[in-house]
């Protein structure tokens, strides 16, 4: 965002700039225009009455000496002359001599135009457009004027107009850079605090400074990060205690179940007292992974693995992992190990063993590191994978309710998971199997 708002200043201020700078030397050249045909009429009105006060005799002589402007002397009919004048240029000269001259515009005669002087020495001389007037001195001799009109001059670009125009780019580069950093830095740290929201509920909101509409926003933020951390405290707490409460009647009636004389109804009643002891016991861990106080520290995930793998390995589970030290990652350890347990334990339970393995990779431009936890058993249907993390969900197959378990499990390594800003996939082994991919960002 910052690289568009970025572009746009610095796009906009090149073409104000450009803009300004085509007025300004248009404005110039204009000017210029308007001083070199004033100065242009002046000299010719200075020939023109000079001419007028000599006598017919010298003013021959006179034009031999004096500049001519491109000035000729010749008898013209009568009847080559109009009565008014045409051009801008005829109109400015009879004003400026009075009405004591007759001045006229003549039909432009691209042979009587003086060449070119960059073309003087070509044997195919071009002729400049030229201005050609017939002015009627006081006593009747009649001049035939060619003028060149003012050339416009050229934009004055000198050597260091590069240099300096390089430097305006750096400087406008530079503030842009700045009005956009500005402008993005705090939509940039409600993202970042959106991301971490979703990590850790509790985190401290957002101090409410800056302009009026990013203290509204902020405000607005920490408004929802507040009602959602009541919502899921509410939520928690009254599972907790509904679990609470649940586990002393359940006891006392575990306890009376063993006095059933009758030892088929007595194993009958206490499977089921166990199922529902069970049931409470991962609902008060789904309500923890939910809510966590826990916080985020750097943790040895080789050697979190490796506790993790053992502990299921002296339960006589069948486990084996492939460790790679050195990879650390922040993460609440409590958490993240009930997490990889659980997965764990659904491996070897409906799979019969699990295959546990570490590898890095790269999601999004960053460095992640994916966990990998394979079984032998008989997959997941494709269509079913989305729906296992929700709670209570089973497949009515080998993974079903006989099987043991309440449906929570993935759920709830599905909420730790999202807590690290992780992800959880799953996915069908071509010789058989279900792979579980945890994917954990590493620090910078």
């Amino acid at each position: 965002m910052w690289a568009r708002v970025l572009a746009a200043l610095l796009v906009g201020v090149l073409l104000s700039a450009a803009l300004t700078v085509f007025l300004a030397f248009g404005e110039r050249e204009k000017t210029l225009m308007q001083y070199r045909e004033s100065h242009s009429i002046e000299r010719v009105e200075q020939l023109v009455r000079a001419l007028d006060a000599l006598p017919t005799a010298n003013r021959e002589n006179f034009l031999e000496t004096a500049p001519r402007l491109g000035l000729k002397v010749t008898t013209l009919p009568e009847h080559a002359t109009d009565t008014q004048p045409h051009s801008n240029y005829a109109k400015a000269v009879s004003e400026k001599l009075g009405r004591t001259f007759k001045v006229h515009s003549l039909p432009a005669d691209p042979s009587l135009c003086p060449p070119s002087p960059s073309q003087q020495h070509n044997p195919n001389i071009v002729r400049l457009p030229c201005e050609a007037l017939s002015i009627t001195l006081h006593d009747g001799t009649i001049l035939r004027l060619t003028v060149m009109p003012p050339r416009t001059p050229a934009p004055p670009l000198r050597d260091d107009f590069v240099q300096y125009f390089l430097l305006f780019l750096v400087f406008i580069a530079i503030l842009a850079l700045i009005i956009a950093r500005m402008t993005m830095r705090p939509l940039q740290k409600m993202a970042e605090a959106a991301t971490a929201l979703g990590q850790d509920i509790n985190r401290p909101p957002l101090p409410e400074t800056g302009a009026s509409e990013i203290v509204q926003a902020t405000r607005a933020f920490n408004a929802m990060q507040a009602r959602i951390r009541n919502h899921i405290s509410q939520r928690t707490h009254m599972l907790a205690a509904i679990t609470h409460d649940l586990q002393t009647p359940l006891t006392r009636l575990r306890l009376r179940l063993e006095k059933v004389n009758d030892p088929e109804l007595r194993e009958k009643l206490i499977n089921d007292l166990s199922g529902m002891q069970l049931m409470i016991r991962e609902g008060l861990d789904l309500a923890r992974s939910i809510e966590s106080s826990e916080g985020l520290r750097p943790v040895d995930i080789d050697s979190l693995l490796d506790s993790v793998c053992s502990d299921a390995g002296e339960a006589g589970q069948n486990v084996t992992f492939e460790g790679k030290p050195g990879i650390t990652v922040l993460a609440k350890p409590q958490a993240l190990r009930r997490c990889l347990t659980n997965l764990i334990d659904n491996a070897v339970k409906y799979g019969h063993y699990a295959r546990v393995s570490l590898a890095k990779g790269k999601a999004a431009g960053n460095d992640v590191l994916d966990i990998f936890i394979r079984d032998g058993g008989s997959g997941i249907p494709q269509e079913l994978q989305s729906k296992v993390f929700e709670p209570f969900f089973r497949i009515e197959t080998s993974r079903s309710r006989e099987s043991g378990g309440t449906g929570l499990g993935l759920t709830i390594a599905q909420n730790i998971v999202q807590q690290h800003g992780g992800r959880l996939q799953l996915h069908n082994l071509p010789e058989g199997g279900l792979e579980v991919q945890l994917t954990l960002p590493l620090p910078a």
